[in-house]
């Protein structure tokens, strides 16, 4: 009897002993969406997920100075091919798992579009650091479309990363501010905004690219191919085609 109780234990621990956390480095406009892909990650899997967030650039600049991450989530497809052309990363392991909305939002005005834009009535107009964030760079290339570079340059409010541009527009620092339609998703928020043409900027290209071979992270980027994982994103937001 002792023999089988022992046994049984053995068995029923085994899964959690083989249990792991896979250490992600995740753009601010994926982590909420992350955050529910790790519930079911760990049901289905066992492993937990660590996350740091930030922007696109800056958290491709820790991973290539040694950051112990094992999985980048990326809000752009030019980071992770960079790292891995700097002999960063498991070649052949990059992969697009989504594609993102740029809008524009307002948390008191209900008038978010392009024609407040043109007639700039406003007086703070959020992006996030085209340099470093995805999601700014394609504000910029939609202010470039609409000819409004110049004009609007001096009400600019720049954030480092999506999630505190869209803070800027919270606390009333910004009457309008470029954020990831995916932000509004997650927070149920319906109303105040507008999507962005995808014509006025470049595809917004998400990639993921595995930066060590690690078995929980081997199951973290086989899980975001599955359509658990694809539903979730699709849920708050994203989408699988330009």
């Amino acid at each position: 009897m002792p023999k089988l109780r022992l046994a049984l234990l053995c068995l029923f621990a085994a899964p959690l002993a083989l249990a792991d956390t896979v250490h992600v480095a995740v753009a601010s406009n994926f982590q909420q969406t992350l955050d529910k892909i790790a519930a079911a990650f760990k049901a289905a899997s066992g492993h937990d997920i660590k996350a740091s967030a930030g922007s696109s650039g800056k958290l491709a600049a820790q991973i290539r100075q040694g950051a112990p991450f094992e999985v980048f989530l990326s809000a752009d497809d030019e980071r992770p091919a960079e790292l891995l052309k700097a002999g960063v990363g498991l070649p052949s392991s990059q992969f697009t798992y989504a594609y993102g909305q740029l809008a524009l939002w307002s948390k008191q005005r209900a008038d978010a579009g392009e024609a407040v834009l043109r007639s700039g009535r406003f007086n703070k107009l959020a992006v996030a650091n085209p340099a470093t964030a995805p999601y700014g760079r394609a504000a910029m290339e939609t202010l470039a479309a609409l000819k409004l570079e110049a004009a609007v340059k001096p009400k600019l409010l720049t954030g480092d990363n999506i999630s505190q541009t869209m803070q800027f527009a919270e606390v009333g620092g910004a009457d309008f501010a470029f954020v990831a339609y995916s932000q509004l998703r997650e927070q149920g928020i319906h109303d105040h905004y507008w999507l962005v043409p995808e014509k006025m900027h470049q595809p917004i290209r998400q990639d993921a690219l595995q930066i060590q071979a690690t078995p929980a992270a081997n199951a973290l980027m086989a899980f975001l191919k599955g359509d658990t994982a694809r539903a979730l994103m699709a849920q708050a937001g994203y989408r699988f085609k330009p």
